[in-house]
Order: structure tokens, then C-alpha cells, then sequence
């Protein structure tokens, strides 16, 4: 017997005791990071919430097994926010609607949620009316016309069914219910309500794709609310993608469980305690790419180099070589070359010792931080 099977449906219950203290500590450390950011000037918190987002739209796609392009992402957001940003590079129109919908969620959370809004979002994720090569119904409710919505796994004729979903003809109805709640004003604590929001929304899985990443959508505009503000500074579905087993496995056992949902509301609140915790890594990255430009403010150094030094300083992909920054900076070898020795000279760059066929290069700076150097 699923979730909504139950008498009571949707008449969630918890155990406030025992959610209380963990509760608290969450709060907590909202509270910290939150006071952390304030300190910092404008700059700075738009630079931390911009990494904060593209990691959120990169693993919130990831969990559904879909890898966007890191640079797409965050221009695309860096676009959208009014950020002027060297380096920019074109997106996808499926970046893009991720990106929107993430956007909208987060940047207008006190904005009510409507049926509207669900189906706009749902459009965004599909620009091309498909998903991969399979084209969906888009903008709608599911209609189950290829079967009851069910999530599977394993090889073709052995697959396991992890859970069904209520019958199409039930959506428009739970779906307004939820609404309902969602938008009512209550007593109920906002982190509480992102995670039951969280499980109640899944369980619904009122689209024929698409579900996952519009539950981390409703999850975040709660967590927005419950902060106040419109700039994200830790990511949900980043830790949920670490944790993504464990998640799937409670997810499972609630669906098919009681409506007493307290397990699930105590590993959600897990989740969030260790997505902020890891706030301090993005925080203490925006903070050493800024030291490392106070550091160079006396330099002289050209918009090529900078873009580069930038990408490095965001976390490079792979070995930075010649060719490499000829290509990205779009220049020729011995133009690149010649930036790269002007960095070296400057003592800001140097050769990475591996070797190998290609010379690559890395920021004297953080070879100094890297173990065991």
C-alpha cells in the first residue's frame, strides 16, 4: 500500500520531539551562514551565490542522470542576474530553461505557487517538447496513455517497481490540494515544510517527467522563504546528489510507508544539516579567488590572461596547456605561449611537474595549498 492509499491521505504526521533538536541545529547553522554573508560586501555574495546556483542546476540534473556544460550553466545564470562576468559563453535552450526555472524559484520564492507556474516550469525543462529522443506531454498533467507512471529499474523484462504513482485521473485533484497547502500560511516551520513539500510533490509525480527536479525547485523556494532572502548560499541538490543511494532508499521506504513520515523528515533534515556545512567550501573558494586578485591588483596583465586565470580559479577541467588556452582564449599558439611566459615571469603561474607529452601549468598559489607540497 502506497502513501496516498492510506485512509488519511494526506494527513502527514510527525514526531516533533524527535525532530526538535535536530530542528534547532539546522537553523542554526542558517543563522551562521546567513551572518557569514552579511559581512562580506555585495561582490562577494553575488560571487558566492552564483557558484551556489550553477552547482545546484549541475547536480539537481546530474541525480536524473543528465550532464549540462559547468561553463553554459553559469553564464546562463550569470546572464540573468545582471552579471558582468569576462568570458561568457552561449548556452543551450535546455540550460537555459533549467536555469529559469531554478531563477524563479528561488529569486521570486514569496510569489505564490500556482498551476501555472508548475506548467511554465515544466515547459522550460522541455524547450523541444522531448525528453532525450521520447517526446512528452509538456505543460500538463501526465494522462498515463503508455501506462500507469512508474518508477522502475533493472534490464528489460526484469524490472523492479519501485513505486506507482495515483492514477492520471486523480492529478488535477491531489495536485490542487497540494497547492492548497503549499500556499496557506500556517504555524508549520518553513524547513519542515520544504521537506514534506519535498515528498508529497514526488509521490503526486504529477508530470510524465521531469518530477525530480521540480520537487528540488519546491524545495528551494521554501528554504529561500525560510532564510528571507533571495541569494542562495548552500545546495540541497548538490548534497542530495552525494547522498543520492540513501536518498532513493527513503524516498522508497516512505512512499510505501505510514503517514507518519517522521524517518523521512529526520534524513531530510540530515541532508540539509550537510548541505550546509559544505557552504564553508564554496565560501572559502570565492574568498581565495578574491585574495588572489587583491594580490594581483598591481599587474599588468591583458583580458586573455584574466579569462584564463578566472577559469583556473573556478576550477579548470583537465590540464591547462597551450593549445588549451589558444583555443579558449581564441588566439594563436605562439600568442597563448607568450601569456603563459608573461604569467610565469610574474611568478603567478608555473609548470606542473607531472610531465607527459604536453606541457601543462597551474596557479603558483594553489600548488602551494595542494597536500603534500
Amino acid at each position: 500500500m502506497y502513501l496516498y492509499q492510506q485512509d488519511a491521505w494526506p494527513n502527514f504526521t510527525w514526531n516533533n520531539e524527535t525532530l526538535l533538536v535536530l530542528l534547532g541545529k539546522v537553523r542554526n547553522l542558517q543563522g551562521r551562514i546567513l551572518g557569514k554573508m552579511e559581512s562580506l560586501g555585495f561582490e562577494l555574495r553575488s560571487e558566492a551565490a552564483l557558484a551556489t546556483l550553477t552547482l545546484d542546476v549541475l547536480k539537481s540534473t546530474e541525480i536524473e542522470g543528465e550532464i549540462l556544460n559547468p561553463e553554459q550553466v553559469r553564464s546562463s545564470l550569470a546572464r540573468r542576474l545582471g552579471m558582468d562576468i569576462p568570458g561568457l559563453v552561449f548556452s543551450d535552450k535546455d540550460v537555459d530553461g533549467v536555469v529559469d526555472m531554478t531563477l524563479d524559484a528561488t529569486q521570486h520564492f514569496e510569489n505564490p505557487l500556482t498551476t501555472e507556474r508548475l506548467f511554465d516550469w515544466h515547459c522550460a525543462l522541455f524547450p523541444t517538447g522531448k525528453s532525450g529522443l521520447y517526446k512528452i506531454i509538456v505543460g500538463k498533467w501526465r494522462d498515463d496513455s503508455a501506462g500507469p507512471m512508474q518508477v522502475v529499474s533493472g534490464a528489460m523484462g526484469k524490472e523492479k517497481i519501485h513505486y506507482q504513482a495515483p492514477d492520471a485521473t486523480q492529478v488535477a485533484k491531489e495536485m490542487n490540494t497540494f497547492i492548497d497547502w503549499f500556499n496557506r500560511e500556517d504555524k508549520l516551520d518553513l524547513v519542515l515544510k520544504a521537506g514534506l513539500a519535498h515528498l508529497w510533490f514526488v509521490t503526486i509525480h504529477p508530470f510524465t517527467d521531469g518530477n525530480g527536479r521540480i520537487a528540488r525547485a519546491i524545495t528551494d523556494m521554501l528554504l529561500a522563504r525560510a532564510d528571507g532572502i533571495s541569494q542562495r548560499f548552500y545546495s540541497m541538490s548538490a548534497q542530495i546528489r552525494l547522498e543520492r543511494k540513501e536518498y532513493y532508499n527513503i524516498l522508497e521506504k516512505s512512499q510505501k510507508g505510514l503517514l507518519d513520515i517522521t524517518p523521512w523528515l529526520q534524513w531530510f533534515l540530515n541532508c540539509l544539516m550537510n548541505a550546509l556545512n559544505a557552504s564553508d567550501e564554496i565560501l572559502a573558494k570565492v574568498l581565495d579567488k578574491h585574495q588572489f586578485w587583491n594580490k594581483q591588483a598591481t599587474q599588468i596583465l591583458n583580458n586573455r590572461q584574466i579569462l584564463l586565470l578566472n577559469k583556473l580559479l573556478d576550477g579548470f577541467d583537465g590540464k591547462l596547456t597551450t593549445s588549451k588556452w589558444a583555443k579558449i582564449a581564441k588566439c594563436s599558439a605562439d600568442t597563448a605561449l607568450r601569456d603563459i611566459q608573461d604569467l610565469i615571469s610574474k611568478q603567478i603561474l608555473c609548470k606542473e611537474p607531472s610531465g607527459g607529452r604536453s606541457t601543462s601549468y597551474e596557479l603558483v598559489d594553489f600548488k602551494a595549498k595542494k597536500p603534500g607540497r
